[in-house]
């Protein structure tokens, strides 16, 4: 016999949100993986429930080497509960490679659905929740960040990211460069908790907000692109879209051609523009040469 795999959605910030299954299941669990056995202690006395199962650590430096390690377990007809710090296991946490193992076992896989900080920041924002697709955290190195960015520049679903505080500003002023700075965006700090927080607005304004030094765990909802022909681009953006795209590392010829789908134009008036915008430039720096001359 089999067991089963238990993934357990854990509160985002307010305990009282905690699934009433979750205790239950907590209870009977023959082991328990926890992403932060400290955590999880604070989390049993708020609930008011002791493991009788065996505790065991499941993060992400341990999670490939555990994963071997439970996947017997339930193979032998051990259920196994999964919980992360908050939110739901695999979503940006520890899980997927135990599920895949599962799976690949033939073990059944099941959930106590709980608290979402995706949902709940869609929710909050403000902006289209019909059609979203969620990120989860970019990378930390600057021109990996805006390469990133710029495969997304044309997504018209709503984004979803998570992110640091202490990196929220270069986030947020890389998003204002590559997506447009007056594209509409929303940043929820602390959900569910005593000091939750949603700031609203275009991303050059929310990213001068982050300079103030953001604490707390970090959601960012970002509205999706125009779709194609319903945004008329002159070519200097066009050309700037083109440059953030060779700053991160893509070839100009690439960069023309993404730029070009995403604003539903022909590559050569693309093209044209760069061309133009690097005469111009150049042309400018002609003439401040023949005025200091004078």
């Amino acid at each position: 016999m089999t067991g089963k795999l238990v993934l357990a959605g854990t509160p985002i910030g307010d305990v009282a949100d905690a699934p009433p299954r979750l205790a239950r299941e907590l209870a009977e669990a023959d082991i328990v993986a926890a992403e932060d056995t400290r955590r999880l202690r604070r989390l049993t006395q708020a609930l008011g429930v002791r493991p009788e199962g065996r505790v065991v650590s499941y993060f992400e430096g341990n999670e490939a080497a555990r994963t071997p390690e439970l996947a017997d377990a339930l193979a032998e007809g051990a259920r196994v509960l999964l919980v992360t710090d908050a939110g739901m296991p695999s979503v940006s946490d520890p899980g997927y490679r135990l599920v895949a193992a599962a799976v690949e076992r033939g073990i059944g896989v099941t959930a106590v659905p709980g608290p979402s900080a995706v949902l709940t920041a869609l929710a909050l924002s403000g902006l289209p929740v019909d059609r979203f697709c969620f990120e989860g955290f970019l990378p930390r190195k600057a021109g990996e960040r805006l390469a990133r960015l710029g495969e997304a520049a044309g997504e018209r679903r709503t984004l979803v990211y998570f992110e640091s505080p202490h990196r929220l500003e270069a986030t947020l002023t890389a998003m204002a460069e590559v997506f447009g700075a007056e594209r509409r965006a929303a940043v929820c700090r602390e959900l569910t908790k005593t000091y939750e927080e949603v700031r609203r607005g275009p991303l050059a304004e929310l990213a001068a907000w982050a300079a103030e030094r953001v604490r707390g765990e970090i959601t960012v909802v970002v509205e999706g692109a125009a779709a194609a022909g319903t945004e008329e681009l002159d070519a200097g953006e066009l050309a700037r879209r083109v440059a953030v795209r060779e700053e991160a590392g893509e070839r100009r010829k690439e960069a023309i051609a993404a730029v070009a789908r995403e604003a539903g134009v022909p590559k050569r008036e693309v093209f044209d523009a760069v061309v133009a915008v690097k005469k111009g430039a150049h042309g400018q720096v002609a003439q401040d040469r023949r005025t200091t001359d004078g």
